[in-house]
């Protein structure tokens, strides 16, 4: 039992993640259609359901095509990297509160370390690799000026996002995720007392995703396809699915340490006696996280690419002094109001 309850901890883990991926991707492309007064997939399957699956087979059976000057280890190398760490960091994810299944206490987390915001900063730090990796493994110009155009960004943005989240670890007094949430229980929620962090954090999330309006590293007008150019069938897959694992991923991160994580207003009393207090937990982080992961879809189709020059400047000239005013802001909040 020891044993088993960790092997179906990752099982499921790995599978939700999937599957959330996989239509995730369906409806990026169903709320895009609604903002911009189109149809959306409707072909394959009812509602066209059955899109996504079609594209993940046609991507499976497509030919893999590596150029013939490319590194190829590395070329193959690159996005296992990028997808091994995208989905490494749900380990440590907590998605509610522990539970009981047939007497045996049971904590909704696949690893629960003391050090859990370390260890997503630090994978987080370790993804880059994968797209600098595969532009330079390509022996593409414009595959590597995509790589190196990520590493610029992700190094810039990293910057503020670990700065914003000193301000929340103060607070809470813990580098374990589980202390973080239970720190803002009630009205406790970090995005209330420190505004300017959860923005800062916020927009640095949109950044280390890749995501509009902060897509350089594969802004096709300029680089053609970016770092993922000379890539095709599951590989270029994978690229794609870590993308939005990363995106997930992120909007967990912005739940867990500014949102409260399961926590809100006169629920969580007022549910206990009842004792459907895990499920009804679990239902509050994934309704905060789905909302999330729709406002990263709605900026993406609202708002248009930045230049490279007004990229860099937002995150040396504007984050980086705005995350640092956050972390004084704490402080002082620390030091005379004993929060």
């Amino acid at each position: 039992m020891v044993v088993l309850i960790p092997l179906a901890k990752i099982a499921i883990a790995i599978s939700i993640l999937l599957f959330i991926v996989t239509y995730l991707v369906y409806f990026e492309r169903k709320i895009s259609a609604w903002i911009q007064d189109r149809i959306g997939p409707n072909r394959v399957g009812p509602y066209g359901l059955l899109q996504s699956p079609a594209d993940v087979l046609k991507l499976f059976f497509k030919e893999d095509i590596v150029p013939s000057a490319a590194t190829k280890f590395v070329h193959s190398l690159a996005p296992v990297i990028s997808l091994t760490v995208a989905m490494s960091t749900y380990a440590v994810i907590p998605f509610g509160p522990d539970i009981e299944i047939f007497g045996q206490k049971v904590r909704l987390i696949v690893a629960d370390v003391d050090v859990g915001i370390l260890f997503i900063l630090a994978f987080a730090s370790i993804g880059v690799y994968g797209l600098t990796l595969s532009g330079w493994a390509s022996n593409n110009k414009y595959s590597l000026l995509g790589g190196l155009r990520s590493s610029a960004q992700m190094i810039s943005y990293e910057l503020s996002m670990g700065i914003s989240v000193v301000g929340v670890l103060i607070l809470a007094g813990s580098l374990r995720i589980y202390d973080i949430i239970n720190s803002q229980q009630g009205w406790m929620w970090n995005a209330f007392i420190q505004p300017i962090g959860f923005i800062t954090f916020v927009v640095a999330a949109f950044a280390e995703t890749n995501r509009l309006p902060f897509d350089l590293p594969e802004a096709e007008p300029e680089l053609v396809g970016g770092y993922h150019t000379e890539y095709s069938s599951l590989k270029f897959a994978m690229f794609f699915l870590a993308e939005y694992a990363n995106m997930i991923i992120a909007s967990c991160l912005i739940t867990t340490l500014y949102l409260g994580g399961w926590h809100l207003p006169f629920i969580d009393s007022a549910t206990l006696s009842y004792g459907l207090m895990p499920l009804i937990s679990v239902m509050i982080f994934v309704a905060k996280v789905l909302f999330l992961l729709f406002f990263f879809i709605w900026v993406r189709w609202s708002i248009p690419r930045f230049r490279y020059d007004q990229l860099m400047n937002l995150g040396w000239k504007v984050m980086l002094p705005l995350s640092l005013l956050n972390l004084m802001w704490v402080a002082l909040l620390v030091y005379f109001f004993k929060i």
